[in-house]
Formats: C-alpha cells, structure tokens, sequence
C-alpha cells in the first residue's frame, strides 16, 4: 500500500511485463519464451514490453557500468533489472527521465516488502543518471561473452570483434523475401531483399494479406538464392522451420518436401504457406532419420547451431549460453551433413548453413565434410550483394553482423553450397 494515500502504487503495467520478461532471461528463458509474461497485455503493450526487454538485454553492460558509481552496493537482482530497464529508457531510448524515475519508483514498491525498502534508493540514483549521458556515449558496446569474443577475435581481430559488438546493440531491422513478381515494400537490398524502417508492424505492411511476401533476414535469404532451386526441381529443406526457405524454395517451382522435428513449428510454415499461397509436403520428424522414396536432386540443410550469428535479434543468447555443447552442436552437424549428401542424386547439390559466427560450425565444418567425401566439390557463391571478401579460401560464403553497416547489418551466417560427385552438371 502507498502509505501517504493509503491505495495501491500506481504500476505501468507495460513497464512491469518488461521487468518480469528481464527476470525470466535472467533465469534462463529465451526472450521468446520471456515474452509469454506478457501475454495479458493487449498487442501493443505486448510488442513494447518486448522491445524494452530486449533493449535492456542489448546493453547490461553499459548500463551496470554507468550505474556502478552511483550504487553504494549492488541491490537485490530484481531490483538491479529495474534500475538497469530505466537507465536504458532514459539514456538510450530518450525516454523522458521524469516519467521514467515515477514508473521506475512505482515497480519498486510493487515488488513486496524489500521493493517498497528499496524505492527511495531506486528514486535518488534514477535522478542522477540522466546527467550521465556524455559518460554513457563515451561507453563501448556490450562485449560478446569470453566464449564467443575469444574465437571470434582469432578468426578475424579486436576491431571486427567491436564492429559485431556495435551491430548487435543496434539491433535488427525487419526484412522481406518477396514472391517472384510480386511486390515487397521498403527499401531494396543488394542481395534482393526489402528491408523496413525500425518499428514496421507486419501485418499491416501492404502485401501481408496478399501473401506477397514473408519475413526473413537478408543473410538467411542468401542460403536458398546460392542453391538457385529450379523449377521442378524435388528438394528437401532438413530442419525447415521457421520456413522462410521453405517458403523460397516452393516460390521458385519446386517440389519441396519440409522436414523438421518439432510439430508446433511446422504449423508455423503451414500458416505461411497458406498466406502465400505455397504448396509444400510437411514432415514432422528427425532429419536424420528421414529418407525420400528417390534420390533427390537438392538439399538445403540450415543446421542446428549455437545461434551466435543472430544475438542481433536475440540479445538473451550471451546471458543463457555458456558455450557449453559446442562440440556436440559440431557432431551433429557433421551426422546432418553427411546424411544431407546421401540423400542427393548424383551431381546433385546440397546447401549447408549455420546462423554461427563460429569457424567450427562454418568454416570447418566445410573443410571436413571435403576431406571426407572425396570428389565433393564447392560452387562458387556469385550472388548479387556479396562482397569478395565474404567469400573464403574454400568457397563459402561468410556473412557477419557488421556487413553492410550502412544498411543496418545483417544476421551471421555461413553458408556453402556442395555438389556431390556425378551425374551431370
């Protein structure tokens, strides 16, 4: 009870979801699994409850070490959220620090006995924080967990490492892959796909109810444009969801079977087929247990891997992942992999991908998969929008978040199209 008026603390609820959405990543949930805290909220409040999570989550760094010299001792951890969601309010998002210290006050007192203790300290350091904005501009980007940062370092140097850092605290833009003919709105990428400007709603894009269109991020678009499906063409996507490639693959004419192990997922990639008005076969099942009736003439295999290519749009991934299981992740590619090729016709193809940043879910595994499979060949990544450079020594195409800075970035990927050995080319 607020004591001086004897009802209830006024509590933004928004703000509020936000805050539980913080605690549940802090425990280990995934931001999309957070997000269900929220789930009461009406869509508007629901989208803002996230974004201000995920802000937060892109900058805990900065925003501890902008705190640290206001705080005496570090506070309870729900509390240190709290503090943590209101710095980011006032000194990223330009939020109005009036209006963020009462919210932020208001929390406190909600969250029980120690919250209410806790809201007079809450108020005295909200206060001053907005005079730390040239400190907090002075700030480097939240660093990429030691796990990740080491390897990443090794594989290109410390300024690619803090050029990724930059790109992951801006976060994503939202992009389309259109239909062929069809016509996509905003503005047109290198490689062909559309990107939007920041806080696009979907559904009311034009061309969402025509089904013109899907969301997919420019780097995931590439893995189908290097495979260049034809027409008639019988080609399985292994471990389909979300669907955006599947949803390519079937806009180009081709047979499409969709393989992947969680039925809920699929649903997903029905949903959009039907907007768009695609035909493909859904499986739900193991990958590596599932075999055509006849050898197949294409395979894209999106792997399942550690992620770190996408910490753009999924900012939770540093704070939940330890590194641990990255070999596991690296065997099972290579099982997919291996499966992937036997299921191809002679001289077929057989696009592997990971959204990693990690050579041992890329580059390595590429050169593997070469040593084992002798007359495996790689074709040669010539898409619109590719720089030289992206390309490596073997022929694989390595995308990062700091590519196209000017544009806004793009999600980490590797990418590698084979041709099994045989049969005409």
């Amino acid at each position: 009870m607020d004591k001086r008026h004897g009802k209830p603390p006024r509590v933004d609820e928004v703000r509020l979801a936000a805050l539980r959405i913080l605690q549940a990543v802090a425990t280990g949930a995934t931001l999309d699994e957070a997000a269900a805290v929220a789930e009461a909220l009406p869509p508007a409040g629901r989208a803002r409850a996230r974004r201000l999570a995920a802000e937060t989550l892109r900058r805990v760094g900065r925003a501890d070490a902008a705190l640290a010299p206001l705080l005496a001792r570090r506070p309870r951890p729900d509390v240190m959220w709290l503090l943590r969601l209101a710095t980011v309010e006032m000194l990223a998002l330009s939020e109005a620090p009036h209006g963020v210290v009462n919210a932020a006050v208001g929390l406190s007192r909600a969250l029980g006995r120690k919250g209410q203790a806790a809201a007079g300290m809450v108020n005295a350091v909200l206060r001053r924080v907005p005079a730390l904005a040239d400190e907090w501009a002075a700030l480097e980007p939240q660093r990429m967990p030691e796990w990740l940062r080491g390897p990443v370092v090794a594989q290109w140097s410390e300024d690619v490492a803090r050029a990724i850092e930059t790109a992951h605290e801006a976060g994503p833009r939202l992009d389309l892959t259109a239909r062929p003919g069809a016509a996509a709105p905003g503005q047109g990428l290198p490689n062909g796909s559309w990107r939007q400007p920041a806080g696009a709603q979907v559904t009311a894009l034009p061309g969402y109810d025509r089904g013109e269109w899907w969301v997919q991020d420019a780097a995931a678009s590439m893995a189908v444009r290097l495979l260049d499906p034809q027409a008639g063409e019988r080609i399985a996507d292994l471990c389909a969801a979300p669907g955006g490639k599947t949803l390519q693959l079937a806009a180009a004419g081709a047979e499409v079977t969709a393989i992947d192990i969680s039925d809920t997922r699929l649903q997903r990639v029905a949903q959009n087929l039907e907007r768009c008005g695609l035909q493909a076969a859904l499986v739900a099942g193991d990958a590596l247990e599932w075999r055509p009736d006849t050898a197949l003439d294409a395979v894209l295999l999106d792997a399942p891997c550690s992620a770190t290519g996408t910490i753009r749009r999924h900012p939770e991934l540093p704070l939940i992942r330890d590194g641990a299981g990255l070999a596991d992740l690296a065997a099972l590619q290579a099982r997919l992999l291996d499966h992937a090729l036997d299921l191809l016709r002679p001289g077929g193809r057989l696009v592997f991908a990971t959204c990693s940043l990690l050579a041992a879910e890329g580059e390595d595994q590429l050169a593997a998969a070469l040593a084992r499979h002798p007359g495996l060949t790689v074709e040669h990544p010539g898409l619109p929008g590719v720089a030289p450079e992206w390309i490596t020594p073997q022929g694989g195409l390595r995308l990062r978040p700091d590519h196209w800075p000017e544009l806004g970035g793009m999600d980490g990927f590797f990418i590698a199209c084979l041709r099994k050995p045989g049969g005409a080319t």
